[in-house]
C-alpha cells in the first residue's frame, strides 16, 4: 500500500507509519511518504521504517504545499493508495479568550488543511479506488469547555469527511475518521504529568486507561485496509468508551479529558 501520512514526526502520525511497516493490520509490502514541519522527528521516524519511506517537510495548511505533498507522493511510490490526514494542532482558551487569528489557525490546521491534501490527491486515489482517513477528536461532538475553537474545528473536519464520502463515494473512494479520546501523546503529555490527575482521567474511562498512539494507529489502518471495504463515512471512535459516560461527568471530570490528536 503507497500511503501519505501527515504529523508523522510524532504522536500518532508515527505509530500509523509503524504499524504500517510491521505489517500487522495490512499486510505487504508498503512505502510511504512521512510530512511534518518537524525535520529532525521525521527524519527520526524515517530512520526507524527504512527505505520504504521518504519525507517531506511541509506546511499542510498551505494550498501550494498539498500540491507538492501529492507530486512527492507520485515520484516516491507511483500513485496513491491511502492518505492518513493527521496534522493537528491544540490550543487551550474558551472561545471569549480566543482571537480570531487563534480561531483561524486551528481551523486552518485541523479543518482546511485536510481539504486542500483531499483536493490534491483525488485523481490518484480515484485511480486507485483508495481511502482517505482523517484524525478527527472525541471533542468534534462533545463541547469541551478549555478548547473553545478545536472543538468546533473538529466537529468541522468531521462534516467534511462524510461530505467527501459522499461527493466520492461512485469514484469508488473511502473517506472515514478516527476520533480518539484521552491519548497520550506529545501534544497532551503536560496535561497528564501530574499523577494524581492521569488517575482521576482515567478513573473516569470505562476501560480504566488512557489510549495510546498504537491505540488509533490500528483503528486508521483498519479503515485503510480492505477489511473497511464497505464502511465510508463514519467516525470511529477510539476513547476507552468515555463518551458513553460523559452525561454522567457533567461539567466534571471525564468531561474536561483533553482531546487526543
Amino acid at each position: 500500500m503507497r500511503v501519505i501520512i501527515t504529523g508523522a514526526a510524532s504522536g500518532i502520525g508515527q505509530a500509523v507509519a509503524q504499524r504500517l511497516q510491521e505489517g500487522d493490520v495490512i499486510r505487504g509490502d508498503h512505502r510511504m511518504l512521512l510530512v511534518d514541519r518537524d525535520t529532525d522527528g521525521l527524519a527520526r521516524v524515517a530512520d526507524m521504517i527504512g527505505p520504504a519511506a521518504a519525507i517531506l517537510k511541509a506546511d499542510v495548511t498551505d494550498e501550494a504545499d498539498s500540491a507538492i505533498i501529492a507530486a512527492a507522493a507520485l515520484d516516491h511510490m507511483g500513485g496513491i493508495d491511502g492518505v492518513v490526514s493527521n496534522a493537528g494542532a491544540i490550543a487551550a482558551g474558551t472561545l471569549m479568550q480566543m482571537t480570531p487569528a487563534d480561531y483561524d489557525r486551528l481551523f486552518a490546521v485541523n479543518t482546511r488543511a485536510t481539504w486542500l491534501l483531499a483536493r490534491a490527491t483525488y485523481p490518484y486515489l480515484r485511480e486507485s479506488r483508495g481511502a482517505l482517513v482523517a484524525t478527527a477528536s472525541m471533542a468534534a461532538t462533545q463541547p469541551t469547555p478549555p478548547l473553545g475553537a478545536y472543538a468546533p474545528a473538529k466537529a468541522a473536519l468531521r462534516m467534511l469527511i462524510r461530505q467527501l464520502s459522499v461527493d466520492w463515494g461512485p469514484d469508488g473512494i473511502r473517506c472515514n475518521c478516527v476520533s480518539p479520546g484521552p491519548t497520550l501523546t506529545g501534544m497532551t503529555a503536560a496535561g497528564y504529568a501530574d499523577p494524581a490527575r492521569r488517575a482521576e482521567r482515567e478513573a473516569a474511562m470505562p476501560l480504566r486507561k488512557l489510549g495510546t498512539p498504537a491505540d488509533v494507529a490500528n483503528a486508521i489502518l483498519f479503515l485503510l485496509s480492505p477489511l473497511a471495504g464497505h464502511i465510508t463515512g463514519i467516525d470511529l471512535l477510539v476513547d476507552g468508551g468515555l463518551s458513553n459516560c460523559l452525561m454522567i461527568a457533567n461539567g466534571g471530570g471525564a468531561g474536561h479529558a483533553p482531546a487526543a490528536s
